[in-house]
């Protein structure tokens, strides 16, 4: 028995008491990544809106197995936030500039009312008109009369994970779920209704293709709701993707359950806790770079050497987490490897790097003014 099955569907219970832990501590992390970003430099504070913008536009689309070229979001982020720059080589796609203007128009307006028209107007937004066209699947309409199943494994065995409520039922499906997303109950949490909306949305799949790019913007703009703040510097979506099986382990092993849906609240708000603090490491990346570039505003610095530091601080914690070696500089700058020793030993004198410890030909070096920032 799938859950909207269940005689009380969609009347759905959890236990309030072992949601109040991430609860808390999310509205901790929620007030200290506000207080963080209105106290960054207003160019440093678009920066970070701008690259968790890219991340939700590539990441949404990741978790359903499009990969979409990361200058061409960029491109359409830059364009969608007014920061569009003379001579920078515009990259923008349709499906790219269609994406980003969905996201924003999610999370700008949060205080709109949702409706039906809405959805099936966002569920075209993730086609448009010149990108590839899919055969038999409705765009900016609900979905056809086929079962609407999630499967997996070979075409002559499927392996049928999930089927959504039939069709013949998904106009007061989607009406129920539109009316209580406007009008949620008073006692509820904010929070937790974005986990319920999410879980709701995606079990209902109401058009052919896009659910869950859909259902991820639905709970986009429940969480602006819920923060009164429509500038977004975190990514779901990007926290999601870090755990993508174990998100839809846990859609299927909810959607197959009862309607007490605490564990799939639990794991939603211990994303989000996760998303969040990715968020305040990245404005510390940002207020990082900057003052590192103060510091250094007066070094001279030649063009490659400039593009291998920006990359150093732009990912200092993730892909440089053990700091760079020569031959990775090397790689990065498209340099010789005495160009790249000579580089390394020009920016340690210059006090933009510093050499950790160990030596000899593996010889590895972090950004000076950082060190202590992510290293383990």
């Amino acid at each position: 028995m799938y859950i909207w099955e269940q005689p009380d569907w969609p009347h759905f219970r959890w236990d309030a008491s072992k949601l109040k832990p991430w609860l808390d501590n999310i509205r901790l992390l929620q007030g200290r990544l506000l207080g963080r970003a209105e106290a960054t430099p207003e160019q440093a504070d678009l920066e970070v809106e701008m690259d968790a913008l890219i991340q939700n536009a590539i990441r949404t689309s990741e978790i359903e197995g499009e990969h979409l070229d990361v200058g061409s979001v960029r491109s359409s982020v830059a364009r969608q936030l007014g920061l569009e720059q003379a001579g920078v080589v515009n990259r923008a796609t349709p499906v790219s500039d269609s994406l980003v203007a969905l996201l924003l128009e999610a999370t700008r307006q949060p205080d709109t009312a949702l409706s039906l028209e809405q959805l099936c107007h966002w569920q075209a937004m993730l086609f448009p008109e010149g990108a590839v066209s899919l055969a038999n699947i409705n765009i900016g309409s609900l979905r056809g009369e086929q079962p609407m199943q999630v499967v997996s494994g070979r075409i002559d065995r499927p392996k049928v994970h999930f089927e959504a409520p039939p069709r013949d039922r998904l106009e007061k499906e989607l009406a129920a779920f539109v009316d209580w997303f406007n009008q949620p109950p008073v006692e509820m949490d904010a929070l937790t209704r974005a986990g319920v909306a999410h879980l709701w949305l995606v079990t209902l799949l109401p058009f052919d293709d896009g659910n869950g790019r859909l259902a991820r913007a639905v709970t986009d703009r429940a969480l602006a709701q819920a923060e009164r703040q429509s500038v977004r510097f975190y990514s779901l979506s990007a926290a999601i993707m870090a755990r993508r099986s174990a998100y839809y382990d846990h859609l299927e092993q909810t959607q197959k359950g009862e309607l007490d849906i605490t564990g799939w609240l639990v794991w939603f708000l211990e994303t989000l806790e996760a998303a969040l603090q990715d968020a305040l490491a990245s404005i510390d990346r940002v207020l990082d770079k900057t003052r590192f570039w103060q510091r250094h505003a007066t070094t001279v610095l030649s063009e490659r050497q400039i593009k291998v530091l920006n990359r150093l601080l732009d990912t200092a914690g993730e892909e440089f987490e053990h700091g760079i070696n020569a031959r990775k500089y090397q790689s990065l700058a498209k340099v010789s490897k005495a160009t790249a020793t000579r580089d390394l030993a020009d920016l340690l004198e210059k006090g933009c790097l510093e050499k950790l410890p160990g030596g000899g030909r593996n010889t590895r070096y972090v950004v000076a003014c950082v060190v202590q920032a992510w290293l383990p």
